[in-house]
C-alpha cells in the first residue's frame, strides 16, 4: 500500500510536467491541472511515506526497466518514507503557492512550458532517488533531478547571471555525480552486484570502506552545499523562480543528505568514528562560515541561500556525532545524534521553504531583491510579514518554533562527549558545540537585520511604496508551512517517537528516554540531565503576552496619548535615508570577522562645500574566499590543460589519420 502510494506520487509529478506542454495553447486549464497534480503527488508522497515510517514497514518491488540484465529495484522503508514526507510537504505548499506566483511569467519573454515540465520532472526525480534500491536506478533518478533543476535555474536565460549560475550548477552537479558513481563502484566491486542488497553484503576492509566514504562525502556533500563545495548554491538559488528555490533549498539538499545517510549508515555496514569526526568538522565549518557569509549579503534570496549552507552544516554536525558515538560503542547517544539530524532536516525544509516563498511574495509585489531598497513592507503586506517573521524565528532557533528543538537536541548530543574514552574527542566536541552556539547567535542577528530592514521602517523605493499583499493561494502556501513550524516546535515528543523506526533500522535501537516522562516533557538523555516542555513554554508565552497586552490597553484607555511628528535632531522630517541600513547593521560583525571574507570597501566624497561634502558614495563588495583559494586555481589549471590539449589540433588531415591509426592499434593491443 505505501509503495503503491509512493509510485502514484511519482507518476502524478511526471503527469503534471507533461500536462505543462499544453500551457501555450490552454494556459489557464494547463496551469490549474499542473499544480493540482503536483499537489496530489505531494499528498501521495506524504501518505505513502508516513505509512512506511509510522508502521516501520519495508516494501520492495522490482520493475523490468532499464537494461535487460539490470532491472530497477525500488524500496520504501522508514528512512526513505521520512524523506518522502519531507518532499511531499514542500510539494503541497508549492502547489498551493504556485498558481499565483507564476502569473508574472505568463506574459513574460519565456513560455511557461519549460517551467511546468521541468518542475514536474524535478519533483519526480527527487521522489525516485529516495525510492531507488540499486545503483543504476539511483543514478538515473539522480541525473533526472540534477538536469531538470538545471533547466529551472536557467529558465530566465536572457540574463547573463542566470546562464553563469546554471552552468556552474550543472558542472558541479556532474562532478559530484561522478564521485557518487565511483563510491557505488567500490561497493559493487566487492558486493558483486548493483543492488543495495548486494552492496550491504560486500566485505570491505577499512581502507576501501574509507575510500568509498570519501567519494560519497564529496559527491553528496557537493550537492548538499557543504563548505567548500558550496560555490554553486548562492549562485543558483537566487536566480531560480522562488517556488523552485523553495524546492531546491528545502528539499533537494535534503535528498543529497538522504544519499549520504543511506550510503554511510546502511550500505557501508556501520559508520566509523573517524568518518564522524571528518563530518563533524566539515559541518561545523559549514555552519559557521555559512552564517557569516549570509550576514554580509544584501540580496534577500542570496542571503537565504547561504543560510542553507549553515543549516546543512548543522545537520551534518548531528550526523557526525551519531557516527562518532556509534563507532565508539555508544549506540544510545548515536541514536540521539541521528534523531537530532533528522529532526533538523525536517525543520529546515519547513522554515527555509517558508522563507523562500515569502521572499518570492516580496519580489513579486515590490520588484526589489536588494534589502537596501526595501522597508515598511509590514504595513503593505501584513500577512506575508507575519509568516516571514515566523520563518525568521524558526531559523533563528528560538522557542516555541521548530528550529529550537532540533538545535537543542544537537547540543544535548554534543554535551554527552564526557562519555567518550578519547581525550581528543572529549576536548574537540565541546569546541564544535561552541561553534554551533555562535552560529545560532549570528543567525538571530542576521534575521533581525533581514526583518527589520525589509519590513519595518519606511519604504526606500517607489516600487516598495506601491507594494500590496499577495493573493490567497500564495498566502495559504506560506501559512501551511508556518503552521507546521509551530506544530513541530510544540509537539517534539511525538516527532521524536515518529523518527524512532529510522533509528531502529539504521542503529538497531530507539530512544525511549525521550518520551519516558509523557508527551509533555522531552527528555532525550534522562530527566536529571535535561528536559524541555514545549507546550508549557508556548502557554507561558501566550499568557505573558496576553497580560502585557491587557495592561498596555488598560493604560492607554486611562491616559490621553498626544501624537506628533518625532523629533529629528533639527534636520527636518524623517525620511528613508535616516534609517539603519543592512550594511550599517552588520558593520561591527564585519570588523570582528574581517579575515573570513575578501572585502573591497571604498568611500568617495565629491563637491566639497566648506566642511560639508555635496556627495558621499560608499561601495562595499564582499567575496567568498573559497573562490580565490580553491576555484580560481582549479579554473586556471583546467585552462592550461585545455591549451596543451589544443595543440593536437594541427588542422592537418594526415595528422588526424595518424591519431586514428595509433588509437586503433592501442585498442587492438588492449583487447587481445
Amino acid at each position: 500500500m505505501s509503495l503503491s502510494l509512493a509510485l502514484w506520487a511519482v507518476l502524478g509529478a511526471l503527469a503534471s510536467g507533461l500536462l505543462g506542454l499544453a500551457a501555450d495553447r490552454f494556459p489557464a486549464p494547463a496551469k490549474a491541472a499542473v499544480f493540482a497534480l503536483l499537489g496530489l503527488s505531494g499528498l501521495g508522497a506524504v501518505l505513502g511515506g508516513g505509512d512506511a515510517l509510522l508502521r516501520g514497514l519495508t516494501t520492495a518491488q522490482t520493475f523490468p526497466l532499464g537494461l535487460p540484465w539490470l532491472h530497477w529495484h525500488l524500496c520504501l522503508d522508514p528512512l526513505s518514507g521520512f524523506f518522502l514526507i519531507v518532499i511531499g510537504i514542500a510539494t503541497v505548499a508549492v502547489s498551493v503557492y504556485g498558481p499565483g506566483y507564476v502569473r508574472e511569467y505568463e506574459h513574460g519573454r519565456q513560455s511557461t512550458v519549460p517551467l511546468y515540465l521541468f518542475t514536474g520532472i524535478f519533483v519526480s526525480g527527487m521522489q525516485l532517488v529516495v525510492l531507488a534500491a540499486d545503483a543504476f536506478s539511483f543514478m538515473v533518478a539522480w541525473e533526472l533531478m540534477s538536469l531538470s533543476s538545471y533547466f529551472l535555474v536557467a529558465y530566465q536565460h536572457q540574463h547573463a547571471a542566470n546562464r553563469r549560475a546554471a552552468f556552474l550548477y550543472l558542472l558541479m552537479a556532474e562532478v559530484g555525480g561522478l564521485a557518487i558513481l565511483l563510491a557505488f563502484g567500490v561497493l559493487a566491486a566487492f558486493g558483486g552486484g548493483f543492488s543495495f542488497a548486494a552492496m550491504r553484503a560486500a566485505a570491505l576492509g577499512p581502507g576501501w570502506a574509507s575510500v568509498a566514504f570519501v567519494f560519497a562525502l564529496f559527491g553528496f556533500g557537493m550537492k548538499a552545499g557543504l563548505v567548500p563545495l558550496h560555490a554553486w548554491l548562492p549562485e543558483a538559488h537566487p536566480v531560480a523562480p522562488s517556488h523552485v528555490s523553495a524546492l531546491m533549498s528545502g528539499v533537494m539538499l535534503k535528498v543529497a543528505l538522504y544519499g549520504l545517510i543511506r550510503f554511510t549508515f546502511d550500505l557501508l555496514g556501520g559508520p566509523h568514528w573517524d568518518w564522524g569526526l571528518v563530518l563533524l568538522l566539515a559541518g561545523s565549518a559549514s555552519a559557521l562560515l555559512g552564517v557569516l557569509y549570509a550576514l554580509m549579503q544584501h540580496d534577500l534570496k542570496r542571503l537565504l541561500a547561504y543560510h542553507s549552507v549553515e543549516n546543512v552544516g548543522i545537520i551534518c554536525m548531528g550526523l557526525g556525532l551519531a557516527m562518532i558515538f556509534a563507532g565508539t560503542g555508544h549506540p544510545r547517544l548515536a541514536v540521539l545524534g541521528l534523531i537530532a539530524a533528522l529532526y533538523h532536516t525536517l525543520n529546515h525544509s519547513l522554515f527555509k521553504g517558508l522563507l523562500f516563498l515569502g521572499a518570492g511574495a516580496v519580489l513579486q509585489r515590490s520588484h526589489e531583491g536588494d534589502l537596501e531598497r526595501m522597508g515598511g513592507l509590514i504595513g503593505r503586506m501584513p500577512v506575508t510579514a507575519l509568516f516571514f517573521l515566523i520563518g525568521c524565528i524558526s531559523i533563528s532557533a528560538l522557542p516555541p518554533f521548530n528550529g529550537f528543538v532540533s538545535e537543542w537536541l544537537t547540543f544535548q548530543a554534543a554535551l554527552q562527549a564526557p562519555a567518550l574514552h578519547s581525550g581528543v574527542l572529549r576536548a574537540l566536541i565541546p569546541v564544535t558545540a561552541a561553534a554551533l552556539a555562535l552560529t545560532g547567535a549570528l543567525a538571530a542577528a542576521c534575521f533581525v537585520k533581514v526583518f527589520g530592514v525589509a519590513f519595518l521602517g519606511r519604504a526606500r523605493s517607489r516600487h516598495v511604496r506601491h507594494a500590496r499583499e499577495v493573493d490567497l493561494g500564495m498566502r495559504a502556501g506560506q501559512g501551511l508551512l508556518a503552521a507546521l513550524c509551530l506544530v513541530f516546535g510544540v509537539l517534539p515528543t511525538y516527532t521524536v517517537q515518529a523518527l524512532e523506526p529510522i533509528a531502529h533500522q539504521l542503529l538497531g535501537r530507539g530512544l525511549p528516554s525521550a518520551s519516558a516522562q509523557g508527551w509533555l516533557w522531552l527528555t532525550p538523555v534522562s530527566p536529571q540531565t535535561a528536559s524541555y516542555a514545549a507546550p508549557l513554554v508556548l502557554a507561558g508565552m501566550v499568557l505573558f503576552g496576553g497580560v502585557m497586552f491587557a495592561l498596555l490597553n488598560a493604560r492607554r484607555r486611562t491616559r490621553r496619548v498626544r501624537r506628533t511628528i518625532p523629533w529629528a535632531c533639527g534636520f527636518g522630517p524623517l525620511d528613508a535615508r535616516m534609517q539603519y541600513t543592512s550594511t550599517a547593521f552588520t558593520h561591527p560583525i564585519r570588523r570582528i570577522f574581517r579575515p573570513v571574507w575578501e572585502i573591497h570597501e571604498e568611500v568617495e566624497t565629491g563637491g566639497d562645500r566648506g566642511l560639508r561634502p555635496a556627495a558621499l558614495r560608499h561601495r562595499l563588495h564582499v567575496e567568498d574566499r573559497s573562490w580565490r583559494v580553491l576555484y580560481e586555481p582549479v579554473g586556471r589549471w583546467v585552462a592550461v590543460a585545455a591549451r596543451q590539449v589544443g595543440r593536437i589540433q594541427t588542422g592537418s588531415v594526415r595528422t588526424y589519420l595518424a591519431y586514428s591509426f595509433l588509437t586503433l592499434v592501442v585498442l587492438l593491443w588492449l583487447i587481445t
